[in-house]
C-alpha cells in the first residue's frame, strides 16, 4: 500500500487511527497493540501477500533467538560462548535472508560469469522493505547478545518491527526508540497538537513526492531510457531531473513517514535533513538517510576499530563502509561503483587536505575554500555519482559521462522536456496551439527551469519538517496544507511507487 493513494488517505489511515485511540481509550492496550501490528501487517501485505510469509518467518526467527538468549544461565562459564554462538546465528540467519531475495541471482550471474559456468538464475521477487526491517532486526539481536538490551514481549516486538510509517524505506529505528514509546500509556491519548503537526507534515511530504518527485520522474524516466541518443545539454537535464526526484522523494516518504508517526503520537528518527545544502560529501552523508549511516557506523564502522587503530586503518573502514552502503542499495555493480565513490570521496575529506573556511575542524586543512565554492564541488560530484546510481548498467554509466564531455548539442533538450506534458498546463498547452504553436517545445523548456529554479530555492530554505516543529500551527499553513492535499488527491491517478522501495 502506498501512502500516495487513495485506500491509503481514505480508508486505511482513518481506520487505523480510529481503532488505535478507540481501543486505547477503552484502556484494551494490548489489544491496541494487536490491531496496530496487524493493519501494518495488511499494509505491508497489500502489495503482495506473500511478502507476509518472509516478514513473519524473519520476525518468528528473531524473536526465537532472542527468547533462547534470555534461558543462558548468568554468570555461566559457558554464557560468552553462548551469545557468540547466539551473534553468530543472528547475524547468519539475518543476513542469509537478505542475501537470498536480494543477492542470490547477482551472485550466481557472477559465478556464471568468472568460471564460464551455467547455474540457473531464480529470479526471486524482492520482497519490499526487506533491507530495512533486515537491519532493524539485525540491530536489536546485535546488540541482545552483547547484553544492551533486554528481551520484549512478542506484540511490543512486532509492533517494533511492523509499525507501518517506517515498515517499507525506513527510518531504520531502534528497539530503544521505539519499544518504550508503545509502553508508554501518557502517549496512547490523543494529543492535539501533535496529530496537527502530524497531518501538515505528511501533507508537506505527499506535495513533495506527487507535485515533485514524480513531474521530475517524466524527464529522468524519459532520459535515461534514451542514454545513448543524448547531448551535453540534455545529459545535465535529466541528471538534475534525477537528482531533484530523487531528492524529493526520499525526503517527501521521510516527512510523510514522521508525519503518520506523529499522529499516533510516536516519534520517528529524522532521516533527512536538507542533504543538498552539504559543503562536503562528508557532511552530505551526515545528512542523508541518517539513520542507515548510524547502522553502519554503529554495526560495521566501530567493530572494525574505527578511527582507534590509526589513521590508515579508519580511512580503510571508511571506504568499507560506503562499499557496503552501495551494495545495500541495490545488488549491480553500478551500486557498488557508486558506493565505491562516494567512499572515495569521504576519504578525501577525512584526509584534510582541504577544509570549508568558517567551519570548526578536528585536525585544520591545508588549504580553505568558501562554502560556496565547496557547495558546488559536492553538489556536483554527487551528480555526477548518480550515473552510476541510476544507470541499468556500466556501459550506461559510462555513456552517460561520454555525452557530458562531447559537447554535443542536438536540440534532444526539447524533446526531454516535452516530457512535461503534465494536466496542470493543460490550458496553457492549448492556448499556444492555437496563438503560436512553434512555440510549444519552449514553453516545456521555460517550466523545466522554472522547476529546477523552484528546487533549488526549497533546498535552501526551511525543510517541511522545520516549517512543521518551529511556530505555530498558524491558518495560512492551515490553508497551505488544504490546498496541497487537495491538489496532490487531484494528481493521485498517476500514484507512482517511492525510489526507496526499490532497495
Amino acid at each position: 500500500m502506498l501512502f500516495n493513494s487513495y485506500i491509503f488517505i481514505f480508508i486505511f489511515l482513518p481506520a487505523v487511527l480510529i481503532g488505535w485511540y478507540g481501543l486505547n481509550y477503552l484502556k484494551r492496550y494490548k489489544l491496541a497493540n494487536l490491531f496496530l501490528a496487524a493493519m501494518s501487517l495488511w499494509f505491508y501485505g497489500y502489495f503482495n501477500v506473500w511478502y507476509l510469509a518472509v516478514i513473519l518467518v524473519s520476525i518468528g526467527f528473531n524473536y526465537l533467538l532472542s527468547y533462547l538468549l534470555t534461558k543462558i544461565p548468568e554468570s555461566s562459564v559457558h554464557e560468552k560462548l553462548l551469545n557468540r554462538i547466539g551473534l553468530l546465528s543472528g547475524i547468519l540467519l539475518n543476513l542469509g535472508i537478505l542475501f537470498y531475495f536480494k543477492y542470490y541471482d547477482f551472485f550466481i550471474e557472477n559465478i556464471n560469469y568468472v568460471f564460464h559456468a551455467d547455474f540457473t538464475l531464480k529470479h526471486i521477487l524482492l520482497p519490499l522493505g526487506i533491507s530495512f526491517f533486515t537491519f532493524q532486526q539485525l540491530s536489536f539481536i546485535i546488540d541482545r547478545c552483547l547484553g544492551k538490551c533486554e528481551h520484549y514481549s512478542m506484540l511490543n516486538y512486532i509492533t517494533f518491527v511492523t509499525f507501518f510509517p517506517q515498515l517499507i524505506a525506513g527510518p531504520i529505528v531502534l528497539y530503544k526508540e521505539m519499544i518504550p514509546q508503545f509502553e508508554d500509556l501518557s502517549r496512547r491519548r490523543y494529543d492535539a497538537s501533535s496529530f496537527a503537526r502530524g497531518i501538515y507534515l505528511f501533507v508537506l511530504g505527499l506535495a513533495k513526492k506527487v507535485l515533485l518527485a514524480d513531474t521530475f520522474a517524466l524527464v529522468a524516466n524519459y532520459g535515461f531510457a534514451q542514454t545513448f541518443s543524448l547531448d551535453s545539454i540534455s545529459t545535465i537535464a535529466v541528471i538534475l531531473a534525477y537528482t531533484f526526484e530523487l531528492y524529493f522523494d526520499f525526503s517527501g516518504y521521510s516527512d510523510m513517514a514522521i508525519g503518520l508517526g506523529k499522529m499516533f503520537n510516536i516519534e520517528l528518527p529524522m532521516n533527512f535533513n536538507a542533504p543538498y545544502r552539504s559543503c562536503n560529501i562528508k557532511e552530505f552523508w551526515q545528512r542523508w538517510h541518517i539513520t542507515l549511516s548510524r547502522f553502519f557506523i554503529t554495526y560495521v564502522y566501530i567493530p572494525l576499530g574505527g578511527s582507534k587503530k590509526g589513521r590508515a586503518r579508519m580511512l580503510f573502514n571508511t571506504f568499507i563502509v560506503f562499499l557496503l552502503s552501495g551494495l545495500w542499495h541495490g545488488a549491480a555493480w553500478t551500486y557498488v561503483a557508486w558506493g565505491a565513490m562516494q567512499g572515495l570521496l569521504v576519504v578525501w575529506d577525512n584526509l584534510g587536505i582541504i577544509g570549508i573556511s568558517g567551519r570548526e575542524e578536528k585536525r585544520p586543512a591545508r588549504f580553505h575554500i568558501p562554502p560556496w565554492l565547496g557547495w558546488i564541488f559536492t553538489f556536483t560530484l554527487f551528480n555526477l555519482s548518480l550515473f552510476f546510481f541510476r544507470s541499468q548498467s556500466m556501459s550506461g554509466a559510462i555513456q552517460l559521462f561520454r555525452n557530458l564531455f562531447s559537447g554535443s548539442f542536438t536540440g534532444k533538450i526539447y524533446e526531454i522536456a516535452a516530457q512535461l506534458d503534465i494536466s496542470e498546463l493543460y490550458v496553457i498547452r492549448q492556448m499556444m496551439d492555437m496563438a503560436a504553436p512553434e512555440l510549444v517545445n519552449y514553453l516545456y523548456l521555460i517550466f523545466l527551469l522554472i522547476l529546477f529554479l523552484l528546487s533549488f530555492w526549497l533546498v535552501f530554505h526551511p525543510t517541511a519538517y522545520e516549517r512543521t516543529m518551529n511556530g505555530e500551527l498558524t491558518s495560512g499553513k492551515c490553508w497551505l496544507s488544504c490546498i496541497l492535499l487537495v491538489w496532490c488527491i487531484i494528481s493521485l491517478s498517476q500514484v507512482s511507487t517511492f525510489l526507496y522501495f526499490n532497495f
